[in-house]
């Protein structure tokens, strides 16, 4: 879209500024032996000027437009590159990061039970001498 609206812009801009020029000069002699100089100019827009310069200022102007087109696709496409490369890093370390709170989780877990199994025997060895000890 944004290329065909350059080229209308480029093309009307390159009617509109081209004008045809033409000079002519004429000398003329008085009858007192003086010269008197005339310059008469006429100039011609639109019609009358040559469309073959014009057809190849459009093509140059919609080659660049292709390539600048081009240019904004490449771009376009490198930073999506770029996003999606980003995107996937970002998920593998959050993958990771999750992996290492379960793994930690699980270390924390058998910690705890172990922990429980000690204070549970310390609690029963202890409960064992109170009943020795009572039953003497």
């Amino acid at each position: 879209m944004k290329k065909n609206i350059l080229s209308a812009l480029l093309i009307a801009t390159v009617v509109v500024s081209c004008t045809k020029s033409t000079s002519k000069t004429e000398k003329t002699e008085n009858p007192d032996g003086s010269v008197t100089t005339t310059t008469t100019t006429e100039s011609q827009t639109g019609v009358g000027v040559d469309t073959a310069n014009i057809n190849q200022a459009k093509e140059k102007a919609q080659t660049k437009i292709d390539e600048a087109g081009k240019k904004i696709d490449n771009a376009a496409d490198e930073a999506k590159s770029k996003i999606d490369a980003t995107a996937d890093k970002t998920k593998e370390n959050l993958h990771k990061a999750g992996q290492d709170i379960k793994q930690g989780a699980q270390d924390v877990g058998k910690d705890v039970k172990s922990a429980a199994a000690k204070g549970a025997s310390k609690v029963e060895e202890g409960a064992k001498k109170l009943k020795e000890d009572l039953s003497k």
